[in-house]
This record gives C-alpha cells, sequence and structure tokens, in this order.
C-alpha cells in the first residue's frame, strides 16, 4: 500500500494523476484526513493503514510569508509533521520519500551544487526544510530525499501561471534577471519519484530538476514567446522580497541520471505541460 501526504497540493495531484495512469493502488489524505503535526494522530493512522511506501507531499510552501507570520506553521509543517510521519513510517517499515528544496543552498556557488556540497540556508522556509531533511536522515532507515526548484505543473499556483495570468491584462512584464536556477515540471518530478521507489534505487539524497538552467527572465520568455507581451529584465533589488532567493542555484543531476531516468530540458518540459493542458481542455 502506498501513503500520499498532501495528496492535493501541486505535487501531490500530479502524483496521484500518475499513480492512477498506471493503475497503482495508493491513499491520498491532505490535512483534513490526516494533520501531520499531530503526532499520536499521525502514528495512529499510519499504524492503521500499514503502507509499504510514503510519499511526503505535505509541506508549507509560502516562502515569504514563512519569515514573519508563517514562520510559526512553517517549521510546524516541515519540521515537526515531518519527522512525525517520520517516526510512523519507521514503526510499520515504510519507505519515506521526502521532498526538499534548492534553499537549502545559499546561491553564492558559481558551480553546480553536488549531492555533498555545502548547506547555507538564508530563509525561514529553506532552514525549515534542511531541518527537515536531517530529520528524515536520523530517523528513517529506507528514504529517499529530493531537492527540487523552481516548481511549475497543472495543479496549484505557481511561476508560469502567474505570467500568463498577468500576460492576460499587462503589454509590459518585468521580470528578475539575476536569480538562476533548474525549473522543475511536477510531472517530471513525480515520474522520477515513482521511478525511484518501483526500480529500487539505493535510498539517500538526491537533485531532481528538469535539464539546463536559466534565470527568471528567461523563463518567463519563454512562456510567453507566442504573446505579444514585453519582457523586460530587472534585478533583485528592483524587486524586492521578503525571503532571500539563492542567486545561483543550479544544482547538479547526475546522481538522477546514473539511476536511468531520462530528464527532459526545462524547455521541453514547458512545451509538454502546455500541451497537456490543451488536451485537457
Amino acid at each position: 500500500m502506498i501513503l500520499i501526504t498532501g495528496a492535493n497540493g501541486q505535487l501531490g495531484t500530479e502524483l496521484r494523476k500518475l499513480l492512477d495512469e498506471n493503475e497503482m493502488q495508493y491513499v491520498a489524505t491532505d490535512s483534513k484526513e490526516l494533520d501531520i503535526t499531530d503526532k499520536d494522530a499521525t502514528i495512529r493512522f499510519i499504524e492503521k493503514i500499514k503502507p509499504e511506501l510514503i510519499y511526503h507531499c505535505a509541506a508549507y510552501t509560502a516562502v515569504d510569508r514563512a519569515e514573519d507570520e508563517g514562520k510559526e506553521i512553517n517549521r510546524l509543517v516541515n519540521v515537526v509533521g515531518t519527522r512525525n510521519v517520520a517516526e510512523a513510517a519507521e514503526l510499520v517499515g515504510a519507505a519515506l520519500v521526502y521532498i526538499s528544496t534548492d534553499y537549502v543552498f545559499d546561491g553564492t556557488n558559481a558551480g553546480e551544487y553536488n549531492i555533498d556540497a555545502k548547506t547555507n540556508p538564508k530563509s525561514e522556509y529553506g532552514r525549515a526544510k534542511l531541518e527537515g531533511e536531517k530529520v528524515v536522515q536520523e530517523i528513517s532507515s529506507k528514504a529517499y530525499i529530493i531537492r527540487t526548484s523552481w516548481v511549475f505543473g497543472e495543479f496549484g499556483n505557481n511561476f508560469v501561471y502567474t505570467m500568463q495570468r498577468l500576460a492576460e491584462t499587462h503589454p509590459r512584464l518585468t521580470v528578475v534577471n539575476d536569480q538562476v536556477g533548474r525549473p522543475t515540471w511536477t510531472r517530471t518530478l513525480a515520474e522520477f519519484m515513482v521511478h525511484l521507489t518501483s526500480t529500487d534505487q539505493e535510498y539517500g539524497l538526491y537533485h531532481l530538476s528538469n535539464e539546463e538552467y536559466c534565470s527568471w527572465y528567461e523563463f518567463a520568455t519563454e512562456i510567453l514567446k507566442d504573446t505579444s507581451v514585453e519582457i523586460a529584465p530587472v534585478t533583485s533589488e528592483e524587486y524586492p522580497q521578503k525571503a532571500y532567493r539563492p542567486r545561483h542555484s543550479v544544482m547538479d543531476l547526475s546522481k538522477a541520471k546514473a539511476t536511468g531516468f531520462k530528464i527532459p530540458t526545462w524547455q521541453e518540459a514547458v512545451i509538454l505541460f502546455k500541451e497537456s493542458l490543451e488536451n485537457n481542455n
């Protein structure tokens, strides 16, 4: 039996869609069915269904709110909740897949961040997700930790939808051009999660995003290339945000590729994503 936490979120919904296509049975939960911040309730729930595998997609991802009014819930979900899920998973002998982030890095590295690169989160969100990683490593004997970045997909709010929405009402958009990273399509990430677990890959830490990298400005330009909207590059200083964003968070994908998983480029992923939306409409 497979258990999905955060099953109604952006990644959780994509994962459910993929498992449905492959006729794989699972139990889907969100905070209404399973409050992961309640340790006793989490253990009871997981002991009752006894999953062999838990895809832990539940997370607090409001990066800017995590700096102030969301600081407590950020830690409660991303650290305490992850600890509760990890402990319950270990009790029933379940393998655990935990999703982390490029925000565990400070973004000052000129090259790619490899798996063993020094972490140095500069935001509350990044610090909580790194603590979540350490909790999983400490507790779980069968865990995959997947760091990802710049996530977009069909379900939930993300950069692609934001750009498309703004393009409907603005002839000109300004987008940050001095932050560089790898976009990640939720479909690619979900497929990699299933690939790791279904092919019995080695437990441990992985980086997974789409191939190649870009700035947010270049990402926006690709998203809106079929429109007449003008896109102008700006600096991070011209677009201040509460939470620190890594300026150069390009993560090395060689370990993920060594598993035999084929990773599309982010440009290919954007095209496939748009096609999937058209097919669903």
